[in-house]
Parts: C-alpha cells; sequence; structure tokens
C-alpha cells in the first residue's frame, strides 16, 4: 500500500504540470524524485513502475542523474525506466532507458551479510513468473569461487527461511548454504559436484507459487541481464539530430579518454605490494574484486599458476604410464596458492633447539590422574606445547606479529593456529587467548577443532584470526625434526618433532644420563623478526618446557 500511495500521488502531481514537462524535464523529475525519496530509504526494495500516467507527446528526460531516483517517467504507448546499480561510493547511478512493456512491476533486492545478491523479476518474452536467482554466496574473505558438495534440497521442494538448501566448497571449508527467503525450489542450475563457480554465478532459481515450478524446467540464467541497460541509453539518445551529428565527430576523442580511464588499474594496497614484491605487472592479472578490483587472492592465483605450465606438459612424455589424475578440492588449491605465495615472498630463516621432556611428561602423568579422577580428558604432550608456545608469545611479542609494508603490526591476542591432517586436506583451527586458558580448556578446544576438521564443519571463526602456528609432526608421525612454511600474514610457527630417549652427558666427568629431549624448529620472517629476537622466543620455550609447573602460575 505505500508504494501505491506514492504512485498515486505523485501522479497526481505529474497530471497538474504539464506546463513545467514541457519547459524543464529534468527538473520534472528532481521535483517529482524529491517525494519518492522516503520511501526508498525505507523499503528494501526499488520500486520501478511501468504503466501509461501521463498522456500527450513524448518527452525528452536527461540520461544520467548525480543523484538517486525512482519511478519512470511514462507517455502514450511508451515508458522510460529507472535502473539502478550500485556504485563504489554506496551511491546510486540511475540511467533512464525506453522501454515497450506497460503494466509490469519489477524489484531489485539489496543484499545482506556475505551472501551473493539475488534477483527477482520476470520476462515478459518467455513469459516466466516472479522468480529469484539465488548466487554462489561469498563465505569467506578470500573466497572468489566454489563447488557445491550436495543439494540437500531437491528440486521442487518447499524452502524457508533458514533451511539448509546445499553445503558450498570455499576455500577454507564446507559451509551451509541456508534459504533467505519462503518458496519454491524451482530450478537447480549448479548440481551436485558442480566445481569453480564464481561467487554470484547463478547455483539456483526459487519462485513464490508451487504451480510456477514446470515453468523452469528448462530455464537458463541470462548473463545479459545487467548489459541492456547500458547499452539502451545509447539508442535512445538518437531523437534529436543534432546530436546524433554531433557525436561522430567527437568518438576521437572519448576513445582517447577511455582508454586512459580504462587503463587504469584498481587494486588493493596489499595486492599492489604483492605484485611488485615479484615483479608482476597488474595488466596481467584479471581482477575478481568488485568492480574489476584487483584483490590479494588473484596475485596468489597468478603466482600458483606460474608452475603449472611445466607440469602439464609432463604427463604426456610417457604415454606408457599408468596414472591416475585426482581432481583437486578447493582447499587444495587454497593451501598451494598460499604456501607458494609464502615461500617466494618472505624470507624464511630456521633456529632449532632442543629441549628435555622429562619434567614436562611426568607434570602431564600427574595432571591426567586428576582429569580422570575428575571424568575430564587427557592432556596431551600438544596441549603443554601450545600453551607454552602462547606464553613465550606474551614474554617476547614481537614475534607475535605480521609484516604490512609500512609497518610491522603487533597483535595484543595471541591465537595458536593448530595444523590438523585430514582426508580432506590440511586445516589450521585457531585457539583464541591461548595464553589465558588452562591446560583443560585448550585440549578441549583442540579436540573439538579437530573432529570438527575432519567432519570438514569449520566454521569461519573457527580458523580465522591467528597470529602464531604450531605444527607437530612428531607425536602422531614421529618426525624427529623439520622445518615447516609459515602460514601468511603470521611471522612464525613452530615446527614440532618427537620426543626421544638420548644420552647425555652426567654432572661428572666419566657420568652418562638418559634423558627424553624433543627437538623443535622455529621458522621467521626476517622482515620481522631478527635472529637474536627468534633465538629469544626459543629460550622462553624451552624455559616453559623443562620447567612446566612455570605454566601453571
Amino acid at each position: 500500500m505505500t508504494y501505491a500511495t506514492h504512485v498515486l500521488r505523485h501522479s497526481k502531481k505529474i497530471g497538474s504540470s504539464s506546463n513545467l514537462i514541457r519547459r524543464d524535464s529534468a527538473g520534472l523529475v528532481r521535483w517529482f524524485s524529491n517525494g519518492t525519496r522516503p520511501s526508498m530509504e525505507k523499503g528494501d526494495d526499488i520500486l520501478r513502475c511501468h504503466s501509461g500516467l501521463i498522456s500527450g507527446e513524448r518527452h525528452n528526460i536527461p540520461k544520467s542523474f548525480n543523484r538517486c531516483y525512482s519511478g519512470s517517467a511514462v507517455s502514450n504507448n511508451s515508458c522510460r525506466t529507472v535502473s539502478s546499480r550500485m556504485s563504489c561510493g554506496n551511491a546510486l547511478r540511475t540511467t533512464i532507458a525506453p522501454c515497450t512493456s506497460t503494466g509490469s512491476i519489477s524489484f531489485i533486492r539489496r543484499s545482506s551479510g556475505s551472501q551473493a545478491p539475488s534477483r527477482r523479476g520476470f520476462s515478459t518474452a518467455s513469459d516466466l513468473p516472479p522468480h529469484q536467482e539465488i548466487g554462489m554466496p561469498s563465505l569467506s574473505p578470500t573466497m572468489t569461487e566454489g563447488n557445491i558438495a550436495r543439494w540437500l534440497k531437491k528440486e521442487g521442494d518447499k524452502v524457508s527461511p533458514g533451511e539448509v538448501l546445499c553445503e558450498v566448497e570455499t576455500d577454507k571449508a564446507t559451509v551451509e548454504m541456508e534459504c533467505m527467503e519462503e518458496g519454491y525450489l524451482a530450478k537447480i542450475i549448479q548440481g551436485d559436484g558442480a566445481s569453480s563457480i564464481k561467487v554470484g554465478e547463478v547455483i539456483a532459481v526459487t519462485v513464490e507459487e508451487e504451480d510456477d515450478i514446470a515453468k523452469f524446467k528448462d530455464y537458463q540464467p541470462s548473463t545479459s541481464d545487467a548489459t541492456p541497460s547500458p547499452k539502451a541509453p545509447a539508442s535512445s539518445p538518437p531523437p534529436p539530430k543534432e546530436e546524433v551529428a554531433e557525436k561522430p565527430v567527437t568518438p576521437s576523442q572519448p576513445k582517447v579518454s577511455k582508454p586512459s580511464a580504462s587503463d587504469r588499474i584498481f587494486a588493493s594496497p596489499l595486492a599492489r605490494k604483492i605484485a611488485e614484491d615479484n615483479n608482476i605487472p597488474l595488466t596481467n592479472i584479471k581482477g575478481t574484486g568488485p568492480e574489476g578490483r584487483i584483490v590479494k587472492a588473484d596475485i596468489e592465483d597468478y603466482l600458483a599458476s606460474r608452475g603449472k605450465e611445466a607440469p602439464a606438459a609432463a604427463p604426456k612424455a610417457d604415454t606408457s604410464l599408468d596414472y591416475t589424475d585426482i581432481p583437486v578440492a578447493q582447499i587444495r588449491k587454497v593451501t598451494a596458492s598460499r604456501l607458494l605465495l609464502s615461500k617466494q615472498t618472505i624470507p624464511h630463516y630456521y633456529l632449532t633447539v632442543d629441549t628435555c621432556v622429562d619434567k614436562l611428561i611426568e607434570l602431564r602423568s600427574k595432571l591426567n590422574a586428576l582429569q580422570e579422577a575428575s571424568g575430564g580428558k587427557k592432556l596431551s604432550v600438544n596441549d603443554l606445547v601450545i600453551k607454552a608456545a602462547a606464553l613465550a608469545l606474551r614474554k617476547v611479542p614481537q614475534c607475535n606479529s605480521s609484516w604490512t609494508n609500512d609497518y610491522i603490526r603487533q597483535y595484543h591476542n595471541v591465537n595458536i593456529n593448530v595444523a590438523v591432517q585430514t582426508d580432506n586436506g590440511l586445516y589450521v583451527p585457531v585457539v583464541r587467548d591461548a595464553d589465558k586458558k588452562g591446560l583443560s580448556s585448550i585440549s578441549e578446544e583442540v579436540k573439538n577443532l579437530a573432529q570438527k576438521a575432519k567432519e570438514n564443519s569449520l566454521k569461519p571463526q573457527d580458523y580465522e584470526g591467528g597470529t602464531f602456528t604450531v605444527s607437530n609432526l612428531g607425536g602422531p608421525f614421529g618426525i624427529k625434526q623439520f622445518c615447516a612454511i609459515i602460514n601468511p600474514p603470521q611471522s612464525a610457527i613452530l615446527a614440532v618433532g618427537s620426543a626421544e630417549k638420548r644420552v647425555l652427558p652426567g654432572s661428572s666427568e666419566g657420568e652418562y644420563k638418559f634423558a627424553s629431549m624433543m627437538s623443535v624448529t622455529l621458522s621467521c620472517d626476517h622482515r620481522v623478526i631478527d635472529g637474536a629476537i627468534g633465538a629469544e622466543w626459543l629460550k622462553a620455550f624451552k624455559g616453559y618446557i623443562e620447567n612446566p609447573e612455570s605454566m601453571l602460575l
């Protein structure tokens, strides 16, 4: 009713203002839109009405405005509709284009959160009823494309807000995609297992009425829905013949200026820095961000693609080889891209130290006895390592930092990522504020996160925001010592080896003793952590490991 009352009231305005139309059509549009602006700000929809509101001759209306307008100026059998699209400055650019359909109403829904925008409308050419196209959502900050793991709803099923439509495999984990509005799932465009779907690409269509489902059996999403509106204004100016005559004279000037505008490359500061560090021309990269903006993920994908050409030719070298091509999961692609970026852009160096863990193992045994008595879960050596690493970061905060080009960002929160290997790939869930938590809390949280990782059910908050990483290949696999690759944008990662019995010199000459020794290697970003700072951190870490009672204070 709100929009209907506005339309009726403004039609009366237009009906009584024929003189104003003849004198100044631009003034009419400003006068008319001023009254409709409040209704636009209140609602989530931009109403565009096509109907014969004005009788008389056609009047010329400017093609674009700098302010936000809603509505349409209509003549006898044709109308000029105001189409809108979002620009970088959160403003609406409006263009007026001619159309021949009458008596129709369409809506543009605003999207919220990280969900991809959905479009509702209908096509008069194919007599399609009102429907909504559901696009691939952006479910993480670095996500540019995703895969459909499986659909939990079938075509024809009724859907309600909050119900899970499908499982989407992102660059971090598999996330459930929920329905935003009530209706019926009319058509699934991208089925189970569909891969490399760009963010915003249509994956399904919903309708409001069950009877409309059959009409979308052969539906294919149109990729040119957004393009006709810019093209239409080009055909609307021809009425003034003098302007048409002037345009052939001036095209050389716009063509000279347009390349300069189009040659301007939009990229985030971080993306520009990574490109400069690797001598990558931004002109070689296609941006996937808003309005073609180049983002960090684009640079990472470009760096990762550098090494793909040579391996691609290798399988063709010997056709007699028997092999199987294993599809690369999204998490594997991201892991490869990020680790390649890390080794190419971060100056790694490594520090190794041996620590005696006899007292640590003894304390763990005592604490586990108390845990069993109270019904708690047992502590692992890795739980104690995480606690020691967190306390060492609090003592040497320079290692709890990131390189950001113009400055070094030192974090006040100590959030430890823990590397977890699963059948789907490597995950690094995060234990937040590990320096402030008790050993039992850390142990329970790590076990829960590891289980989520194995079930492929981690949420973004479960793995984002880490400031330091611990990777342990000693306990599970018996690896004595290794060097880990830094997880950007962090500046350090601790590689934990296995504990083994060694013979060590005793207190007096000729005496020997046995001790359990564990090797740990700290990988450091030399831009952030100097050698002496890295050594200081390892000294603090070793102190907590060899005197574990100090972690309880």
